[in-house]
């Protein structure tokens, strides 16, 4: 073929090919407009969202960076929109996107004021709300591979949480808030990633959206994804994106290139000896800097500075500080009529953000004995924790002696309201009741392990789990917890503090605590959902003085199902009930080293397939029983055993570590 025929054959395929492209629809995927607020065709709204409409798919938007926003109209006509292209897609491929999604918008949502459209391409959003650099993470829509791991299932995920998370860490840092990652799986097969947030957020916000997304992705599967309006994330095990348009991200270690040896004579002797000056002043100044740093750390050990937060973690509590006077309007001023809980820290009150967002105000006790350190902690804490599972913090206020926290608020008040309250505990079946214990289980393994900080919780218990709309659990209450380090498995303290009836033998004695203590709580819990009995007011007459002991009996003497509540006994799954009690009782043995892990916890009550070693008499469950009050039984009781005053309102001290 000559040369000329060669050339004219690639300039009609490219030319076809170009056109099957720019002739394709985009893909579809899903639409929200909830149908909260509406506007008529004959309204000042609408004329202005079509104005936004307009613009966004104007010739002069600027597509080169695949994100557009804008504003049309005054309040309260006022709406304000914004695309965003996926960032591996060429500018007309992005036009073509937000070009259809516009023309498409008024047949998915016809009147309503708040829309989103996701296509494979694009995504299309505006609201009659300010919607820009404020970070959006609810109403999440998950697509997933129908083929599951069908090997190493714990690899895998691991694989993909790492992958992502380092995509993650890559997109907050980039102008465009876009990234993919490719790792190896096996010699054949690699995970591809890409995560990519709106550029109008903040390097925090991005951060923040991705990993809360990325820890919902269904990693038994060989591929998903998972959207919100701010960010979205997908893996696959193919190259789903245009690897050729993101380029390969440089190797982590730069392999230096090939040069002609150095010329002889003075300039080969200069280089020599300027290398012979420059390295050894390197390595000196390394070894100076590291040795600062270790006497630093050694330093604030000793004198008990050591805390949990560093500069970054005051910098994220910072960009959480609320003003003060949204909160008290948002209570009615800490009304009476929106209070809804008190504990040992004080106030728990309902209230309503100017956007309409429900909110749990958890004011503190100025007698509390929660300090300033423990505040700081929770915050913190918090704010960097991103689960399922776990309660999501909005914000804090500091105003005077006042010190509040914000979190998203979860309607069903706490698990102990329903599992020992005899009028409620039917509206727990064994269903429910099972979803709980999962829940709580992956929350914790995702505090000792999947969090980028190994977190122990340290006072888990019925009324710190709290339930949402669904009745899933969330984790609550992170006051008493504490980080430990990359290779710590255990702490020493000579202050107790927790609940009677959830400590571990060698917390309460010794003052130990370690991942191992919380999995002794989780026990205990456990064997309370099953029985909707509490461990710490627990008597039989014929002589079992704790829930503990009562499960361990019947265990030994063959009826286990003898523990389950009457109000479930008729409606449960045997076989899940008998695995449960038997994994609760695994996590109260008296030896820490005899206590499964939360990841194997997490596996034995997902697969019957997994054999479960046979529990041994458990540890003695430390409670007491002096003043004890008829009306609340957990009130300010003490015992010679423990340093310290404990309740189950949780009451800390600020100790030295």
């Amino acid at each position: 073929m000559s040369s000329c025929a060669v050339f004219i054959f690639l300039f009609f395929f490219s030319f076809l090919t170009s056109f099957r492209v720019s002739a394709q629809d985009p893909y579809y995927r899903h639409h929200i407009c909830p149908n909260t607020t509406t506007f008529s065709r004959n309204s000042t709204y609408f004329t202005n969202l079509r104005t936004l409409l307009s613009c966004l798919s104007s010739r002069n938007a600027s597509y080169s960076t695949g994100f557009q926003n804008a504003t049309a109209g005054q309040a309260p006509d006022r709406v304000t929109g914004l695309f965003l292209c996926r960032g591996d897609l060429s500018l007309e491929v992005c036009r073509t996107c937000v070009d259809f999604a516009v023309n498409d918008t008024l047949n998915w949502c016809p009147n309503q004021r708040e829309v989103t459209l996701y296509y494979d391409e694009c995504m299309l959003r505006y609201s009659n709300r300010n919607i820009l650099s404020t970070l959006s993470a609810n109403r999440e829509f998950i697509w997933i591979n129908n083929q599951n791991v069908t090997s190493n299932q714990t690899g895998f995920r691991d694989l993909v949480l790492s992958t992502m998370n380092r995509a993650s860490a890559e997109a907050a840092s980039s102008s465009k808030k876009f990234s993919t990652v490719k790792s190896n799986w096996t010699a054949f097969q690699s995970v591809y990633g890409m995560v990519q947030c709106t550029p109008d957020l903040t390097r925090q916000d991005c951060w923040t959206c991705l990993q809360q997304i990325i820890n919902h992705l269904p990693t038994h599967k060989i591929g998903g994804r998972l959207i919100v309006p701010s960010c979205n994330s997908r893996f696959e095990l193919y190259a789903f994106y245009n690897e050729s348009a993101v380029g390969t991200p440089p190797p982590a270690v730069n392999t230096p290139p090939v040069s002609a040896p150095p010329p002889s004579g003075k300039r080969g002797n200069s280089t020599v000896l300027v290398v012979a000056i420059v390295v050894p002043v390197i390595v000196a100044v390394l070894l100076v800097i590291a040795a600062y740093r270790f006497l630093a750390n050694r330093a604030k050990k000793i004198y008990g500075t050591s805390s949990a937060f560093d500069g970054d973690d005051i910098t994220t509590a910072d960009s959480l500080q609320l003003d003060y006077r949204k909160i008290q309007t948002a209570t009615n001023d800490f009304a009476e009529s929106n209070k809804i809980g008190q504990g040992g820290f004080g106030e728990v009150y309902k209230g309503t953000l100017l956007d309409g967002t429900e909110v749990a105000v958890k004011r503190l006790s100025k007698l509390s004995g929660q300090g300033d350190a423990e505040f700081k902690n929770e915050v913190v804490l918090v704010a960097k924790l991103l689960h399922r599972n776990l309660v999501r913090i909005l914000g804090f206020c500091l105003q005077g002696k006042e010190r509040v926290l914000v979190y998203v608020y979860v309607p069903n008040k706490s698990l102990d309201y329903f599992l020992f309250d005899p009028a409620k505990q039917a509206q727990l079946d064994w269903t429910r009741r099972y979803k709980i214990i999962g829940g709580v289980a992956r929350g914790i393994l995702y505090l000792h392990q999947d969090s980028r900080l190994t977190i122990i919780h340290r006072d888990l218990k019925a009324s710190n789990i709290l339930l949402d709309a669904d009745m899933n659990p969330k984790i609550a209450d992170f006051g008493m917890a504490r980080i430990f380090g990359l290779d710590q498995t255990q702490e020493n303290t000579s202050r107790i503090v927790g609940t009677y009836g959830y400590m571990s033998p060698e917390y309460a004695m010794h003052g130990r605590y370690s991942m191992k203590s919380d999995v002794y709580s989780f026990g205990v819990l456990v064997l309370e959902i099953i029985s909707g009995k509490k461990n710490s007011s627990f008597y039989q007459p014929d002589g079992a003085h704790d829930l503990v002991s009562y499960a361990w009996r019947l265990w030994s003497n063959g009826t286990p199902l003898d523990l389950v509540d009457p109000t479930t006994v008729h409606n449960c799954q045997r076989n899940e009930v008998v695995r449960c009690v038997h994994v609760g009782l695994l996590c109260v043995q008296e030896d820490p080293v005899d206590r499964p892990t939360l990841s194997t916890i997490v596996l034995m009550l997902t697969s019957n397939t997994v054999t479960l070693p046979m529990p041994r008499q458990p540890g003695y469950s430390f409670q007491s029983r002096s003043r004890r009050d008829p009306l609340d039984t957990d009130q300010f009781t003490t015992t010679k055993s423990l340093v310290g005053s404990v309740d189950d309102a949780s009451i800390t001290e600020v100790y030295a570590r």
